[in-house]
């Protein structure tokens, strides 16, 4: 015979605005045991401690942000889908944009070599002289 396990906690009675204001949240923090579900759609018995205490949170009046950074605070910025931009984050945040530059300033570097005309690529008769006069000198001194 199966018996369905109590409840240990209690719904929390939020108006229709606390309602909208709770599934935002919900969706905007990470599960920390299942961790690519969000709080909303994560069935772990952490998750569900964490939705009652969200929904407790804002029938206290909490702002979202009191809210998140008490998450924060207890968990880290992982718990956040979205972290705050901080000194600690810049590099997550910013990194994508950095790499995107540097990768289209070599695409043109590369771009621009290829485009050089023969003629600039290839070496004249007079830097050819010098270069093997170069190395005769360096043989010479070496053999010395």
């Amino acid at each position: 015979m199966s018996q369905a396990l109590p409840n240990p906690l209690p719904p929390v009675a939020l108006d229709e605005t606390q309602q909208q204001r709770l599934r935002r949240l919900y969706a905007e923090i990470r599960c920390l045991v299942c961790q690519n579900q969000s709080l909303a759609d994560s069935a772990a018995d952490l998750a569900v401690d964490l939705r009652h205490e969200v929904q407790t949170q804002i029938a206290k009046g909490s702002t979202d942000d009191q809210i998140k950074g008490w998450l924060v605070e207890r968990y880290g910025d992982f718990v956040l889908y979205k972290p705050q931009m901080q000194a600690s984050t810049a590099i997550l945040w910013g990194g994508p944009f950095v790499s995107l530059a540097a990768g289209a300033i070599i695409w043109k570097l590369v771009q621009r070599r290829r485009s050089l005309s023969p003629s600039q690529r290839q070496v004249s008769a007079d830097q050819l002289r010098r270069a093997k006069q170069l190395l005769v000198a360096d043989d010479d001194q070496k053999g010395s």
